[in-house]
């Protein structure tokens, strides 16, 4: 009796534990921004974007401040995923980065992104304009 007891014991909190691991695990989505930049020496960026998670859409919008050397306007649409979220309020928060760039016209652009909250975004796509920036960054997403 007494070994069918801790053997049930033993079953339910193996099925707890994996009940546990499975609802807390994170999930992905993709994210696509617009941002539009601006500066000299000083300069700010806006714009807005979507989350698809979950098979919902969720707006965006993005607004920052780089510091450094900042010279011209921009604009750059990323398209990527987003990865460690467990609801979609998890990608709005802070990202910081520091980075170089030179856009004549048209260039390519690639980020790797993290907010305080974990949210990890690994973002490509195009920039378009005339812009130099070596910079501190910051992007603040906000749900809408």
């Amino acid at each position: 009796m007494k070994i069918k007891s801790a053997f049930s014991a033993a079953l339910l909190a193996l099925v707890v534990a994996f009940a546990g691991v499975s609802s807390a695990r994170a999930d992905e989505g993709f994210v696509t921004l617009t941002i539009y930049k601006a500066g000299w020496i000083i300069g700010g960026s806006g714009g807005s974007g979507v989350l698809q998670f979950r098979g919902r859409s969720y707006g965006l919008s993005t607004g920052g401040l780089d510091y450094g050397l900042v010279f011209g306007g921009s604009k750059t649409v990323l398209r990527g995923r987003v990865s460690n979220i467990n609801r979609a309020s998890d990608v709005a928060g802070v990202y910081g980065a520091a980075g170089a760039g030179l856009a004549v016209g048209r260039g390519a652009r690639a980020i790797v992104l993290t907010n305080q909250k974990g949210a990890v975004l690994e973002l490509t796509g195009h920039q378009v304009g005339l812009m130099a920036n070596a910079d501190l960054s910051g992007l603040a997403i906000t749900m809408r």
